[in-house]
């Protein structure tokens, strides 16, 4: 299984609460239906540890539990799919999508 971590700050002029509120209504939990995905979960980032005063490179970080990496292709490609796809580009600015794998 591999696990998809998005990170990402939101785009200059962007609505924290519009994109909050396009993400806990719309993005995941369609995305979290889709076959290929075991769990879905974004997360906003509040502070670095250790380091009080300073704030995180990025505002916020998906992490997705992929279950099929070829399906997810697969589902993403799909009209609804496509769609929140867009949506999510007019929120987040130059999003970094990373694959991982658990190794311990």
């Amino acid at each position: 299984m591999a696990t998809l971590i998005v990170l990402f700050n939101l785009k200059t002029g962007v609505s924290v609460s519009e994109y909050e509120k396009f993400a806990s209504e719309i993005d995941v939990p369609t995305v979290k239906n889709l076959k290929s995905i075991d769990d879905f979960q974004v997360y906003r980032m509040t502070g670095v540890l250790g380091a009080p005063e300073m704030k995180s490179p990025y505002e916020y970080c998906e992490i997705l539990q992929v279950n099929d990496m070829n399906g997810l292709f697969t589902d993403i490609s799909t009209e609804t799919m496509q769609k929140i796809s867009a949506t999510f580009q007019t929120f987040a600015d130059n999003p970094i999508f990373i694959i991982s794998e658990k190794f311990a």
